[in-house]
């Protein structure tokens, strides 16, 4: 079988194995439906319920998509600056490390408080949690410039500008894509916290709600659908690098 091929029917396999799994244990252990469904049901619940569904998950996707597109420009522009300017390595880096440590679910009330329940503080809790990695990976990709082609291009009395242009930022854009494939998830992760938190409307809200009045199938509905949207995202963004470092060799 083609590798590529393989790509797609392997993951195709596990998942129907694990679906299989999922549906034969409920009906053999005789587990209620309130504590774990029949993937049949939820897939039911998916079909009837698509309509709500969908309409919850463009307003998801458009939190995800504001925080990621807000996330990659404040991160490349900071990290930047950081690898420009040694004083803000030497004190704006350290406190960027120590606000990463603070865990992001305890700010999410906080973002209620500032932002209140509208889309804005779920694209900021989105941006939160995506805009560090972007950070770390872009600096990291920046500094591991070779020095022997920085030497390189001194030599040839390159400007700094051109130095960046035709040599930093294809050295560090495998670096700044990796961190942006970390971050694509932990933006939707960022989206849905804030969502539970206070909102009304988002999966994030679904899955609360359907938790709330005992709709597990409705609940497993959304969880699977945000997963399949972080999974498309993920490999669209992935696709879509490929081809930005093709055109940059």
């Amino acid at each position: 079988m083609h590798p590529h091929l393989r790509r797609v029917v392997d993951p195709f396999l596990f998942f129907l194995a694990l679906g299989l799994i999922w549906e034969w244990s409920v009906h053999y252990f005789q587990i209620r439906s309130y504590l774990l469904p029949p993937l049949s049901s939820v897939f039911s619940v998916m079909w009837t319920q698509r309509f709500h569904l969908l309409n919850h998950a463009s307003v998801t996707l458009l939190e995800v998509i504001v925080g990621f597109a807000g996330a990659i420009t404040a991160g490349v522009l900071l990290a930047s600056a950081i690898f420009t300017f040694p004083v803000l390595r030497r004190t704006l880096f350290p406190f960027i490390t120590a606000m990463q440590s603070i865990p992001k679910v305890a700010l999410a009330p906080l973002m209620i408080m500032w932002f209140g329940y509208g889309l804005t503080s779920k694209f900021v809790m989105a941006f939160l949690f995506a805009f560090f990695p972007i950070v770390i990976a872009t600096l990291g990709g920046l500094s591991s410039t070779p020095s022997n082609l920085v030497e390189h291009f001194k030599a040839l009395r390159a400007s700094g500008w051109e130095t960046a242009w035709r040599l930093r930022i294809p050295s560090a854009l495998p670096s700044f894509l990796d961190g942006c494939r970390i971050a694509i998830p932990l933006t939707m992760i960022g989206a849905i916290v804030g969502e539970f938190v206070g909102a009304q409307s988002g999966l994030g809200y679904v899955i609360m709600m359907s938790s709330s009045t005992s709709q597990t199938a409705l609940m497993f509905a959304a969880l699977i659908t945000v997963a399949a949207m972080s999974i498309t995202l993920f490999l669209l963004f992935q696709t879509i690098s490929r081809l930005v470092w093709w055109r940059a060799i």
